[in-house]
């Protein structure tokens, strides 16, 4: 056990060394990539790594800042006129509301979003950060949204410098280029990052640096709750915590599959939220679960929560100790590690497919990859799940059938719906709903009213529905109505479950307990012996009335 112990100790010391290695970069790049300062983004690193290792449901996991988080504060802050204090606010408002999404178990919900808007947003987040390094690659300031780095492509590159994109591309070549087994050994972000600060600073090369890092710990400050600006705040920290918890959750689905093992999602929400709602506090960058960080901590040796921990003081030590070498690194340098972090956000594997997926999806994933790149970040997400939401409402409604009488079913019961029909002379008529009976599908069910005027008796079936909703209650209540203000009789039949939801909402009271069947079957018997019954009372008055 105790040589368990240690070997997990090294391999943990490995995996999380090797980890805050990879990230130090990341983190500079991303705080720079925000707005917010390279600064910010290794506090985000150390304050939310440490949090979410402590506390997540997901043992091998690294957290820091990532793409899609820094481009949703980077719009946050152009949006608030570079006010830190609001964007703060967002930051430890969306931590809270995370947080709060474990508390109330909602970390599988996560997954009933629909693949195409994920795609759609990871693939526009992969674009926006593409297009957010032209400015630095060339070599002047950068542009606060991708439709102004392309309104002002002409003018970048009427004032580009030459060292920045000769820095640029050299990092852009290490990044993609070095083979993996030396990546593996030394982080291909690391070397680009060492070989072209030295370059600037042996050559003295004129490119914009860095600037100033702090080397002490980030002051503890109350976020400025503006309520004027309070609907945009709640608005952007919800999307924050939702993108947040999808970009962590599926970082642990992968840390599952190295390790064999099973994360709590709702538990690795709290640890994040709670870690996230830290950085708001304290003025950093806020992240998520980083899968290229993970699977290399777990391929190094990590194993549990100590490294993560391990990955935090590595990034504490630099803050320390190797802050003053670290305002020397070029942003040009920045940009082309950047660009290789753009470039792996997209998702090819939907792109791939991007032909043989259904029209629907496809449509779907366009508009909220269009909507992410040039309009908003939060819009995208909304306009997705909603557009997402209606196309299979539209599916679902197209698969359920309303139907009074349809001759070519050949099934036993529908043959004596026919069969009884018939005998009737259709003074008994059976309405059978086949599918979900809900809004999407509950108007087939008023236009049906027309047709059963001089019927005498009306058999709704829903043994076929397999729920039921309040929008299908309501227009079933008012066809009930219109069919009893025309001295119709109604029966109907309803599994036991869509029974008790039926009385739940007053249907049973207003057709009566004595019309309502558990079966088919006993529904229409009881309407044939109602309709005899009916024809014999009539055949009796009539030798009266002649009399």
């Amino acid at each position: 056990m105790i040589k368990d112990l240690g070997k997990n100790i090294r391999g943990d010391l490995f995996g999380g060394v090797t980890a805050g290695i990879i990230a130090l970069p990341l983190a500079l790049a991303f705080g720079v990539a925000s707005g917010a300062g390279a600064a910010a983004g290794l506090y985000g690193a150390i304050i939310l790594g440490f949090t979410a290792a402590l506390l997540g449901g997901t043992v091998t996991q690294i957290s820091g800042p990532t793409g899609p988080m820094t481009v949703v504060v980077a719009a946050t802050l152009t949006s608030f006129s570079g006010d830190m204090g609001s964007v703060c606010a967002v930051v430890a408002l969306g931590g809270i509301m995370q947080a709060f999404f474990g508390l109330f178990r909602l970390g599988a919900f996560v997954r009933f979003i629909p693949y195409p808007v994920i795609s759609g947003f990871m693939s526009g987040i992969g674009v926006i950060i593409i297009i957010l390094q032209i400015d630095p690659i060339l070599g002047v300031k950068a542009s606060s949204s991708p439709a102004a780095a392309l309104m002002g492509l002409s003018g970048a590159l009427a004032a580009a410098s030459t060292p920045s994109i000769m820095l640029a591309v050299a990092t852009m070549a290490i990044v993609f280029l070095v083979p993996a087994r030396i990546t593996r050994i030394i982080p291909s972000p690391l070397i680009a990052l060492l070989l072209t600060t030295a370059a600037a600073w042996f050559f003295r090369l004129p490119v914009m640096t860095i600037g100033e890092i702090p080397s002490s710990l980030p002051d503890f400050s109350l976020p400025d709750f503006d309520l004027h600006n309070w609907s945009y705040i709640a608005g952007t920290a919800l999307a924050l915590a939702a993108l947040g918890s999808i970009d962590s959750l599926l970082t642990s689905l992968v840390a599952d599959s190295l390790t064999k093992d099973r994360h709590d999602s709702n538990r690795e929400l709290i640890g994040q939220g709670i870690g996230n709602m830290l950085c708001g506090f304290f003025g950093a960058l806020p992240g998520a679960g980083a899968t290229m960080r993970t699977v290399v901590n777990v391929k190094a040796g990590g194993r549990t929560r100590l490294s993560g921990m391990i990955h935090a003081f590595v990034l504490l030590a630099v803050i320390l100790g190797a802050g003053p070498a670290a305002e020397h690194i070029p942003l040009a340098a920045l940009a082309g590690i950047l660009v290789k972090v753009g470039v792996d956000i997209l998702d090819y594997r939907m792109l791939k497919m991007i032909r043989r997926i259904p029209r629907s999806d496809l449509a779907v994933m366009l508009t909220v990859f269009g909507v992410t790149v040039f309009v908003d970040l939060v819009l995208a997400v909304a306009v997705g799940v909603t557009l997402a939401a209606m196309m299979t409402t539209w599916r679902i409604a197209s698969q359920t059938q309303i139907s009074i009488f349809e001759s070519d079913r050949c099934s036993v019961m529908k043959r004596r719906e026919k069969d009884i029909q018939e005998q009737s002379s259709f003074r008994i008529r059976v309405v059978s709903i086949n599918g979900p009976f809900f809004f999407g599908t509950s108007s087939q069910m008023s236009d049906k009213v027309e047709k059963l005027v001089g019927t005498r008796i009306v058999v709704i079936n829903c043994m076929d529905v397999p729920f039921v909703d309040v929008s299908a209650v309501f227009a079933l209540n008012e066809m009930v109505e219109k069919l009893r203000s025309a001295n119709i009789t109604v029966l109907m039949a309803a599994n036991e479950a869509i029974s008790r939801r039926l009385g739940d909402m007053g249907i049973v009271k207003l057709v009566g307990k004595e019309n309502m069947f558990l079966s088919h079957g006993s529904a229409l018997q009881v309407a044939m012996l109602a309709l005899n019954e009916e024809d014999e009372r009539a055949a009796f008055k009539g030798p009266l009335a002649e009399v």
